[in-house]
């Protein structure tokens, strides 16, 4: 039997062969892991050209329709998450390729939404680090969040699990998406509010809505102009779902307190991105689903669909 080359993408942290039982396929496949991103279209289509498997982390590398027409010898796709809006699925059907994916168990970026407005508003790792580089004791000054007003954009899944964190922090919580019910909001045990509402109104905003064509730029200018200077925004979501030039904007010229972001609509973000010179913006480099235990279920079931798309019957297919 001809063994087949499979490639794992973006494992920036080199741990995915250590993190599942790759070795279950050694006798059929030979793994490779890809630690950087790759740097263009172009870059991907050489560097993947042998590959008959890919195993993809996330939106971390695009599949438009262009890079299948590249890859002729690809079979199976597997993507971590059952949705990826980077991956053209309507190409991979017409090219025969097999697109899997995998499921969650749990959602760690409802913690890490947390641990931003708690980062924003009690700037912890901020004093961290002026601590660590011997600078003067007790400088940046806290507000509290107990009492404060958040504004949920998106009250799916992650959106209620955010709600009910903020309400153990003491934070009313209110609510709003285009397709959101009051029935929804009585589930949840929030408040429901237009989006008008809640953007002159609440403390603090975070968004949880899947990006699609017609959520894209939902948060535009109009809405960040609503914000009281006293409030901040934190998207975990993703990038394009916000008005990046309108944000920065309003982030430079103070017109809010702050924000916190860790999804951005070019990723890796640039190291010359003007986000990173403005010290009202906490960055995180897209790390909602980067857990050691989050790492391991996807690679895991990785394994386990490769496994079973050999014997002809693949899980999670989603293309």
């Amino acid at each position: 039997m001809t063994r087949l080359r499979c490639a794992i993408l973006d494992d920036y942290y080199d741990t995915a062969l250590t993190l599942a039982d790759w070795a279950r396929l050694g006798d059929r496949v030979d793994v490779t892991a890809f630690t950087h991103p790759f740097t263009s279209e172009q870059d991907a289509a050489s560097a993947l050209a042998d590959f008959e498997i890919i195993c993809a982390m996330r939106e971390r590398t695009a599949f438009p329709r262009s890079l299948f027409a590249a890859l002729p010898k690809l079979k199976l796709l597997i993507t971590s998450g059952m949705r990826n809006a980077a991956v053209d699925m309507e190409a991979a059907k017409e090219r025969g390729v097999v697109v899997c994916g995998t499921q969650y168990g749990r959602d760690p970026t409802a913690a890490l939404t947390m641990a931003l407005i708690l980062e924003l508003t009690r700037k912890v790792g901020r004093e961290n680090a002026r601590m660590h580089a011997g600078e003067p004791w007790q400088k940046l000054g806290g507000v509290e969040i107990e009492g404060k007003t958040l504004g949920v954009v998106g009250l799916g899944r992650l959106g209620s699990k955010i709600a009910e964190l903020a309400k153990a922090f003491g934070m009313n919580v209110i609510a709003w998406s285009p397709n959101l019910t009051a029935e929804r909001c009585k589930e949840v045990g929030v408040a429901q509010a237009t989006k008008e509402e809640l953007f002159a109104t609440a403390d603090i905003i975070t968004i949880h809505v899947v990006l699609s064509p017609r959520s894209r730029g939902m948060v535009g200018r109009d809405d960040l102009a609503r914000m009281k200077e006293t409030a901040y925004l934190v998207n975990t979501s993703r990038g394009p779902l916000v008005d990046e030039a309108a944000l920065l904007e309003v982030l430079q010229q103070k017109k809010i307190a702050g924000a916190g972001i860790d999804v951005f609509s070019v990723e890796p973000l640039p190291v010359d991105h003007p986000f990173r010179k403005l010290d009202n913006l906490v960055l995180t480099p897209h790390l909602g689903y980067v857990t050691e235990e989050s790492f391991r279920s996807h690679y895991g079931q990785m394994v386990e669909c490769i496994d079973a798309w050999f014997k002809g019957d693949p899980p999670r297919r989603i293309a």
